[in-house]
């Protein structure tokens, strides 16, 4: 949820100029949505992004139910510049796979990461990098109005591999190893309330699982405390195609800890997928002057 830490309480609340610096005087997390912002977390700062979810799936064409929870995370670290970050993120799920083609049914366990990549984000755009806007202490109103100008996004790009196992039963049974990582994020910060982010994914490249994934996440600051946001996920493979929409909010406990409440759903029945999940960000704040 950059969305939030990067645009709305850093322009409202402290007037931060994030041309100068990337780090926040709040915590500045993805979550709860699947996007990426554009910023990076800021020199020295360690940050750890988490969720737990269950989920729910029925597949009316192969007649299978699937019932279970799993975790995704994020580790977040920022070093060398602000505009740098490595980050360590998966999914793991445990789940019960049930066959209903069979009498009795036929009951199979399965747990797994879904997903884990090691990779770094560097901020290549910043379009309003060594620009400060003097408020207008005329008119409140001529601050807050919708300028075309904030509609230039930030851009940032990730490179990192994906680690898959062997006999992993959440991907092609020949896809193993290591992978290349590709992403293109974008951030828009339209309104001083609101931001759009946009991310360009493309995983396990050269493998027999190429998988192209977009995200578009519309997050809005209702106060200084809660946020809500609403994001499309389309996934796009040979192995697996979905679009799937989240919802969620957000909540600021204080300056270095959020906690959060999200769901997800799609609109077809190869697979019907039900997801909720709560989740928690916390910052170790390590920055210095």
């Amino acid at each position: 949820m950059n969305r939030l830490l990067v645009f709305f309480l850093l322009s409202f609340l402290f007037k931060v100029n994030l041309g100068y610096s990337q780090f926040t005087e709040i915590i500045n997390s993805n979550r709860p949505g699947n996007s990426s912002g554009a910023f990076a977390v800021g020199k020295n700062i360690l940050q750890f992004e988490n969720g737990f979810y269950y989920t729910d799936e029925k597949h009316q064409l192969l007649n299978y139910d699937v019932k279970g929870y799993g975790s995704d995370f994020r580790i977040r670290y920022g070093f060398l510049y602000d505009k740098l970050e490595m980050i360590i993120s998966g999914v793991y799920q445990n789940d019960n796979f049930a066959d209903n083609r069979y009498t009795p049914v036929n009951d199979i366990g399965r747990k797994n990461f879904k997903k884990f990549k090691i990779g770094a984000k560097y901020l290549i755009y910043d379009p309003k990098k060594g620009i400060s806007e003097k408020p207008n202490v005329y008119s409140y109103f001529a601050d807050k109005k919708f300028k075309w100008k904030n509609l230039i996004p930030a851009v940032s790009v990730y490179a990192g591999f994906n680690i898959d196992s062997k006999n992993n039963p959440f991907i092609r049974s020949d896809v193993n190893g290591l992978s290349p990582s590709f992403a293109i994020y974008t951030q828009s910060n339209f309104t001083y309330r609101s931001v759009i982010t946009t991310n360009l994914i493309m995983e396990r490249i050269g493998s027999n699982q190429n998988d192209f994934e977009y995200i578009i996440s519309l997050t809005h600051a209702f106060n200084e405390n809660f946020i809500g946001f609403i994001e499309t996920h389309g996934i796009k493979s040979d192995f697996y195609a979905d679009n799937k929409l989240g919802f969620g909010i957000a909540y600021l406990l204080n300056d270095n800890l959020q906690l959060d409440f999200g769901t997800i759903f799609n609109f077809k029945e190869t697979p019907t997928i039900f997801q909720i999940s709560l989740g928690v960000s916390y910052r170790l704040n390590l920055y210095r002057e």
